[in-house]
């Protein structure tokens, strides 16, 4: 939560599942549909005011379909809460970023290992500390992939595709990255130029705020689906994986604010009223809209390089600390999955199958056993859903069910803040978190003593009954628990 007031759930909520509220078309003069949240009761009782008023805010934007979704990790954000899931109709809705979110395609990759805890416990602080000087973090960092402004043009078109040319990536890796690591309506002279120069050197970097990369153990006793687990790549008890999570960073924000300015005119012309600023959009079909649809597009195949070139980087480490290569090591990508994106896709709409744009920002696309989209491997599982907690409590692997269908195949993607970054730094130090941290088992470096300190175990929700609304509400069913041993922070 970095605003709002802890109001709680307004007093016209209803309890319609063991994890589903909604609030009436009726509680808000232009409400469209109603607004529904995930999540127990206590995570309900939990959320602050500006969710609840954020949300409603989204039922009421044009050609919006069935519900205005909040996860139950949700919090408040810029124009939709963070958690926030709306689909609208590709001819008579819109495209919003405050849907997206600035950091486009913000998300997660996890990577297995061969190794176990017994293994990798004596070297994580090698492993980390070499981490730390192969992957840039913290504000303003720059990357060391040198390319020029027609290779990003590439990166920006064909996202992973481009790792695997340029020796950044297996081929295998395309499979098990969302959407084969690219999405087609990528067109860069949709983006500015202001935006390719803060982005051209930022391929392989971590970034600050709440990104990571950390060295996880799945313990047998945290593994909640063993069969999945297995098919996942997770198949011996204290084995060794390592998940990152970060996004477009600096070029996703540019792409982002530009946009945003560009769509207050374009409200006025098609008499496009919002509740709040920070809502604005463009109708899909126009011009402007596309124009955005393609420019983050660019955003989010970045995004995906992004991160894929982070992994070649561990890759590189693990090879390296264990002088065995990383195919021997078995580090194959389990998945990489976005979650600040807007997507075309196909759902059911009173009972018939309806093309919408789908925001999801904070939100976790989460496909079912048999879906379309899903590789081979993941088809009789559902898609690999990765959910990063706090760095002090550890993460979840969760898998897709059939039953999400009424979320547009979405759930959560981490615990969900409970109070802002400013009041997290004012009751924590980071040289003392690292300490305390340290003396847990889990080695942390990172480039900001105070970016360390916001993000405090406290300063986030309980991601147990955050993992427990989603398996309630029957949009994700839980697979592994894993408990960070090393952490890089941004």
């Amino acid at each position: 939560m970095e605003d709002g007031t802890k109001t709680g759930p307004p007093k016209d909520i209803k309890q319609v599942g063991e994890a589903l509220w909604e609030i009436p078309k009726t509680f808000k003069e232009g409400m469209q549909v109603p607004a529904r949240i995930v999540a127990t009761k206590k995570l309900l009782q939990e959320m602050d005011g500006g969710v609840f008023d954020q949300l409603t805010n989204v039922a009421c934007l044009p050609g919006i379909q069935k519900y205005a979704y909040c996860m139950p990790d949700g919090h408040w954000g810029y124009g939709f809460p963070i958690g926030g899931v709306a689909a609208f109709d590709t001819t008579e809705g819109v495209i919003s970023p405050g849907g997206i979110g600035f950091d486009i395609n913000c998300g997660m990759k996890l990577v297995r290992t061969n190794l176990t805890f017994k293994e990798v416990g004596p070297k994580v602080k090698e492993l980390i500390d070499q981490l730390y000087n192969k992957v840039p973090v913290g504000v303003g960092c720059k990357g060391f992939v040198d390319v020029n402004k027609n290779q990003f043009k590439t990166v920006m078109e064909e996202g992973v595709k481009w790792c695997v040319d340029n020796g950044y990536a297996w081929k295998e890796d395309v499979e098990r990255t969302e959407g084969k690591g690219k999405i087609e309506w990528a067109d860069s002279s949709k983006v500015a130029d202001r935006a390719v120069a803060r982005g051209i050197d930022q391929l392989g970097t971590l970034g600050s705020g709440n990104h990571y990369l950390e060295i996880q153990v799945a313990h047998k006793e945290n593994i909640h689906d063993k069969k999945i687990a297995k098919s996942f790549g997770i198949d011996q008890d204290e084995q060794v994986v390592i998940m990152l999570h970060c996004g477009s960073r600096g070029f996703g924000h540019e792409i982002a604010s530009n946009y945003m300015k560009t769509f207050e005119p374009v409200m006025k012309k098609n008499n496009i009223l919002v509740r709040d600023r920070e809502l604005a959009c463009a109708p899909f079909s126009s011009r402007e809209g596309q124009d955005y649809f393609k420019a983050m597009a660019c955003a989010a195949n970045m995004a995906f390089a992004n991160r894929q070139v982070i992994v070649h980087r561990i890759r590189e480490v693990f090879s390296k600390v264990f002088d065995r290569s990383a195919e021997d090591l078995g580090m194959d990508v389990v998945y990489d999955v976005a979650h600040n994106i807007a997507k075309v896709e196909k759902h059911k709409v009173d009972g018939s199958l309806k093309e919408l744009i789908v925001h999801r920002k904070g939100a976790t696309r989460a496909f079912p056993p048999g879906h379309a989209e899903l590789p081979s491997i993941y088809k009789e599982t559902g898609q690999p859903v990765i959910i990063g907690g706090s760095m002090e409590t550890g993460s979840y692997l969760l898998s897709g069910l059939p039953t999400g269908e009424e979320t547009f195949f979405s759930t959560c993607h981490g615990s969900g803040r409970t109070m802002s970054r400013t009041k997290a730094k004012g009751m924590a130090r980071g040289d003392e978190l690292q300490k305390k941290m340290l003396s847990n088992g889990i080695y942390v470096r990172t480039s900001s003593m105070s970016g360390l300190a916001e993000e405090a175990g406290f300063a986030y929700k309980n991601l147990s009954e955050v993992i427990k609304s989603a398996d309630i509400a029957g949009i994700t069913k839980p697979v592994v628990q894993l408990k960070p041993i090393g952490c890089l922070k941004g």
